[in-house]
């Protein structure tokens, strides 16, 4: 199965900035965005507006038609999608300890793009809060976690789900003594 057009733009982005080696900082001011707005693109938290795609690859001085010469516009039609988990990818999303996000599937379906991921919660995982640009739908598969969703915060034990709009900051706490997993579903309206 191909990647999903986003996800291979993210690596794509990741790939040229790395082997350029700029910074994300750097990347950010050349393109004159944040660099947190960077890392989201790279990681497929957000989907980057045609002027913001286009600076970046001019920041990058990339060639326009080498950048898309291996993306697959296309993707496939096929009615099943299976990946073996072997193939699932490892990746980090924002500055963290503890937090392992695997991506099992992403794929675009009537202009909603999701993208499935397996994260594992160490018990002293910690981050800051994050927003993202989609919505977000977690199951609980193992464990004990907080979910922070701005001022609140919801328990959620094994076989617990939650669904909510990530563009209110958030966090998960693991509150149990040993990892928590969960299976996450981020839906990211394409039309916006």
């Amino acid at each position: 199965m191909e990647e999903d057009v986003f996800l291979q733009i993210g690596n794509k982005v990741r790939e040229l900035r790395k082997s350029k080696a700029v910074t994300l900082q750097t990347l950010a001011d050349d393109a004159g965005i944040s660099k947190g707005m960077v890392s989201q693109i790279e990681n497929s938290r957000s989907v980057p507006s045609l002027p913001v795609l286009l600076n970046i690859i001019k920041a990058l001085d990339a060639d326009l038609n080498l950048f898309f010469k291996d993306i697959n516009l296309m993707g496939k039609n096929a009615p099943v999608l299976l990946k073996k988990k072997a193939k699932y990818e490892s990746f980090e999303k924002e500055k963290s300890k503890g937090f392992h996000y695997r991506r099992i599937l992403t794929f675009n379906s009537r202009n909603i793009h999701y993208d499935f991921v397996l994260l594992r919660l160490e018990s002293s995982a910690k981050r800051k809060m994050v927003t993202t640009d989609a919505f977000e739908f977690k199951y609980l598969l193992k464990g004990q976690v907080q979910y922070v969703i701005g001022n609140e915060n919801y328990d959620m034990d094994e076989g617990d789900s939650l669904y909510f709009d990530a563009r209110v900051p958030h966090n998960p706490i693991n509150v149990g003594k040993s990892d928590a997993e969960m299976l996450i579903v981020y839906i990211f309206d394409e039309k916006k």
